[in-house]
């Protein structure tokens, strides 16, 4: 079996292609491909572990382009897609829709017709929980109503629908993992983590949207890419899995422990600023399917996983700074 990732020069990409290249994730693929466009979140650095090992190999390419993608999927013999590739931050989102809908909707049009046409054994697309919308009380089933507020979210919700859409019309065998805000090593300076720390390093505040109240469920990028193969290599075809976090806090109160690593006190390092245009103010997953179908539960503590991902981004200034740029 030869297994394409897309997007996976980003940081969950990246990640779950590494995992598996190392056997950190024990799988019985005989190649791993990645694809990415390297836009200015896809970073060939992350790669830099197993970019040189044997049967693994890189393209860049757009996931919208028919031609490029149907000659990677030919070249490499590719059975299996996972599909990470997306714009995916919710503020460029606000400020300019058309790269979210080309990408994230017409992108995953593209591999779905290609993975119909080429007789691909299993497609699988990794979404987000921001697809239910805003949860004031409660967690999200799988069954629920999507209610998307951002152009982002918007997007890929309709490619969600995409997805499940081609698996009951042509019979491919389609999953759809939703995972709520991931955080750890190797993730793009714009996102509220590695902004606060990088933010921090360099003696600036850290920017909090109203009042910062707005809830986040958490989760380390290493238990989302467990989760992900999981669903991959035994989710039922046409099935959606949420991968729910260890926990759950108000930005306010994750800046709190950022600050606090920084020794930082919130008078010195706050600056409060206007709020996002129509900020969801709640995410929030049970992950109940996935724990008993599958067997999936996180595994890493988040204070401790938060530790690790500050202080990997404190001794890895060269990777992050360069991005700052961008």
């Amino acid at each position: 079996m030869n297994l394409l990732i897309t997007g996976g020069a980003g940081f969950i990409g990246s990640r779950f292609a590494e995992l598996l290249v190392t056997q950190e994730i024990p799988n019985k693929f005989s190649s791993i491909t990645v694809v990415d466009n390297l836009t200015y979140s896809g970073n060939l650095a992350n790669l830099d572990s197993i970019i040189s090992m044997p049967l693994f190999y890189f393209h860049q390419a757009d996931i919208v382009n028919k031609f490029e993608m149907e000659g990677i999927i030919k070249e490499r013999s590719v059975d299996v897609i996972v599909n990470f590739a997306a714009e995916s931050h919710v503020d460029r989102s606000i400020e300019s829709s058309f790269k979210f809908l080309h990408t994230n909707v017409m992108g995953t049009q593209n591999l779905l017709d290609l993975a119909k046409n080429l007789g691909i054994e299993r497609y699988l697309q990794v979404s987000t929980d921001e697809v239910y919308g805003s949860i004031t009380i409660g967690s999200w089933e799988e069954d629920e109503p999507l209610k998307p507020n951002s152009p982002y979210s918007a997007s890929k919700a309709g490619a969600d629908l995409l997805v499940l859409a081609y698996g009951k019309t042509y019979g491919i065998n389609v999953g759809i993992t939703r995972c709520c805000n991931n955080y750890g090593l190797r993730q793009f300076p714009e996102k509220i983590i590695p902004l606060f720390v990088s933010n921090l390093i360099d003696g600036k505040r850290v920017p909090i949207y109203g009042n910062g109240k707005q809830i986040r469920e958490w989760i380390h990028v290493d238990d989302h890419c467990r989760g992900v193969a999981a669903v991959l290599e035994n989710g039922n075809p046409g099935e959606i899995y949420n991968i729910a976090g260890t926990d759950e806090f108000e930005n306010i109160e994750l800046a709190r422990k950022i600050i606090a690593y920084f020794g930082k006190s919130e008078k010195e390092a706050f600056e409060f600023v206007a709020d996002r245009k129509g900020h969801d103010l709640r995410y929030s997953l049970t992950g109940n399917k996935i724990r008993k179908e599958l067997g999936v539960n996180p595994q890493i503590e988040f204070e401790e996983g938060l530790r690790q991902t500050i202080d990997w981004y404190v001794a890895n200034e060269s990777w992050w700074r360069p991005l700052l740029k961008k």
